[in-house]
């Protein structure tokens, strides 16, 4: 289930809680509230398997970079190895191969930048998603954990009062 569902639910059942009078705090149902916090904690971990399978990407395609580079700085090197024989060329052909080897290098560079850029927005973006939960989790804990309050009798609001 959505991590941001679930907190959705949470806020419901906080809004549909009960106030206590003359405190900020609610009565919330025990077992509804377990059931959600129970939910959120299977649900963190499903965050967190994206989070891994966004680096597992970024690992592929920094793997398949480094792959493509090894294969163009192998085909310059073959070439360049076949040219050598030809005497008018040799220069050139170091030229090129220089350049070839120096272009692989850089669009790997590029692939590998643009693929650490995009795990890191993936991962800053999870990490504030991680974070509004934390909050609200403590929010809900922190009032939940807040001593309730009893207005002595006398003080008690009557039903006259409360319409």
């Amino acid at each position: 289930m959505d991590i941001l569902h679930l907190i959705d639910r949470l806020e419901e059942l906080f809004n549909e809680s009960r106030p206590i009078w003359f405190t900020h705090s609610v009565i919330v149902d025990e077992d509804k509230m377990l059931d959600m916090i129970d939910q959120m904690r299977v649900s963190v971990p499903e965050e967190i398997k994206k989070a891994q399978q966004i680096i597992a990407q970024r690992d592929r395609l920094l793997a398949q970079a480094q792959e493509e580079a090894n294969r163009t700085i192998a085909l310059a090197r073959e070439r360049g190895e076949k040219i050598i024989d030809q005497n008018q060329i040799v220069q050139a052909a170091q030229a090129r191969a220089e350049q070839i080897i120096n272009q692989a290098r850089q669009e790997a560079e590029i692939i590998r930048q643009e693929a650490d850029q995009y795990s890191l927005e993936s991962l800053q973006r999870l990490e504030n998603e991680m974070n509004i939960i934390l909050n609200q989790v403590r929010n809900g804990i922190a009032t939940l954990q807040r001593p309730v309050m009893k207005a002595p009798p006398s003080e008690a609001p009557s039903l006259e009062d409360m319409q």
